[in-house]
């Protein structure tokens, strides 16, 4: 019987700071995650500054937890796994100097994750991966199709030209007046509206599977503001769903046409707009309709934002593969997957 594999990992891209500790990649031993919302909050986004500290503060307060909590000690450790990048750089360097110094003291092998590779191997924890999938990458940083080869083998299929969906959201919602992060909130708006504004779906009729939100961010906010101009009351329920509407056609448009091109037996769906309960109907109602032998996975509501429990998930693979780091490992925050 194989020996279990215990990593200890770090996840601090932005505004989270977790540390997990990771059975076999696989199984959630600890998943600590000290969030920074309400910083961030008056600001209407992460500053990277404020982050950062936040990082100091909490970091070594994360690995105690999550020490305790797996009722593990540094002795039992086989790795130590960290974020890399993308992300804020500050933030960053927060997590890979505390991972760096846990694996030179206690003698352990450093693994360096993609923190995208991570949020797609998040759904390692919902059930078995099987080769070739396509993975739909949706956050406030990034909005991509990736097709996944084999373990640890990423090939992006399409990216986003400008705004991240996350972001979109984020950016419409300071116009509807809600806080940051926007995303859920607009998310049950537009449950209760109808969509009756007809935002542009931009992109949908080229050959390719990239994305754009931009237009779409931008016909949302002009159409608030003539309203304004005007003096004309409109519904803001009614806005979110026309928004979330025109968002669903476009990522159900692109998700489907690399399905068609590359058949696969899988649909894994991450990231911080992963959550959204309309995208979760739509791909499942999309994939009914078209009756394909598929199966539709989306990580539990506490995996889809950041955390290191989906580091972890990922380390398991580069660990099987002896994919060590040097201690002079430095942050990549422009990080991301080759495209095809």
């Amino acid at each position: 019987m194989e020996k279990d594999t215990l990593i200890l990992s770090f996840e601090s891209s932005c505004d989270e700071t977790s540390v997990a500790v990771i059975k076999n990649g696989k199984e959630i031993l600890s998943n600590i995650i000290a969030t920074q919302i309400k910083s961030h909050q008056r600001f209407g986004g992460v500053v990277p500054e404020v982050a950062s500290r936040h990082h100091v503060e909490e970091v070594t307060k994360c690995i105690n937890l999550a020490l305790d909590e797996a009722k593990v000690g540094y002795e039992d450790l086989n790795a130590v796994a960290v974020t890399y990048g993308p992300g804020l750089v500050g933030s960053l360097l927060i997590g890979i100097m505390a991972a760096k110094t846990v694996a030179f003291a206690h003698d352990l092998p450093l693994i360096k994750v993609n923190h995208l590779a991570g949020h797609i191997y998040s759904a390692n924890f919902v059930t078995e991966l099987q080769y070739p999938f396509m993975a739909l990458l949706v956050s406030g940083g990034h909005t991509e199709l990736v097709l996944v080869t084999a373990p640890g083998e990423f090939h992006t299929l399409g990216d986003t030209r400008d705004d991240a969906v996350g972001e979109a959201y984020d950016k419409i919602g300071r116009v509807l007046g809600i806080n940051y992060p926007a995303g859920k909130k607009v998310d049950q708006m537009a449950a209760i509206g109808k969509d009756t504004f007809d935002f542009p779906r931009a992109m949908v009729q080229e050959d390719n599977l990239d994305f754009s939100f931009s237009g779409l961010k931008s016909a949302f906010i002009n159409t608030v503001h003539h309203a304004d101009q005007i003096h004309e009351e409109l519904n803001k329920d009614d806005l979110a769903a026309s928004f979330q509407g025109a968002v669903l056609d476009i990522l159900s448009n692109k998700t489907f046409r690399a399905l068609k091109e590359h058949p696969v037996k899988q649909l894994i769906v991450g990231g911080g707009v992963s959550a959204n309960q309309g995208l979760r109907k739509r791909l499942a109602d999309e994939i009914a309709k078209r009756h394909l032998d598929m199966e539709l996975v989306f990580p539990p509501l506490r995996l889809c934002g950041d955390n290191a429990a989906m580091i972890g998930a990922m380390a398991q693979i580069q660990y099987d593969k002896n994919d060590f780091a040097d201690l002079d490992l430095n942050a990549d925050p422009s990080l991301d997957f080759d495209m095809e």
